[in-house]
């Protein structure tokens, strides 16, 4: 059985960056049908894809995100991390990782972390 946990400060100052790691346990994150995603939602908004990185390495982020994010990956501890640089309050949301089924077209995230709140305040 997969899982994925993520883990992090839960309240980070504006103009900082937060960072979050995802740790999986049951399946290898360099297992060639998935890519690894970071999600997150806002209080009272949906769910807001941040990027993810891919089996071999590579990263993709959302556009309106792009300039502050980085996602990466620790291969020997099955992790892979998030990187959000000058937050604002409006970073202020639940954070997920997920597992992302290939084709990418299926959209299918078929196993989650149970989200960490993360709260971006002075």
């Amino acid at each position: 059985q997969v899982q994925l946990q993520e883990s992090g400060p839960g309240l980070v100052k504006p103009s900082q960056t937060l960072a979050l790691t995802c740790t999986v346990s049951g399946g290898s994150i360099t297992t060639n049908s998935y890519y690894w995603s970071w999600i997150r939602q806002p209080p009272g908004k949906g769910l807001e894809w941040i990027g993810y990185i891919t089996y071999s390495g590579s990263t993709y982020y959302s556009p309106s995100l792009k300039s502050r994010t980085s996602i990466s990956r620790d291969t020997s501890k099955n992790q892979f991390t998030l990187q959000l640089s000058s937050v604002t309050p409006e970073d202020t949301a639940v954070y997920y990782c997920a597992r992302l089924k290939l084709p990418i077209a299926t959209m299918k995230y078929d196993y989650w972390g149970q989200g960490t709140q993360v709260t971006v305040s002075s």
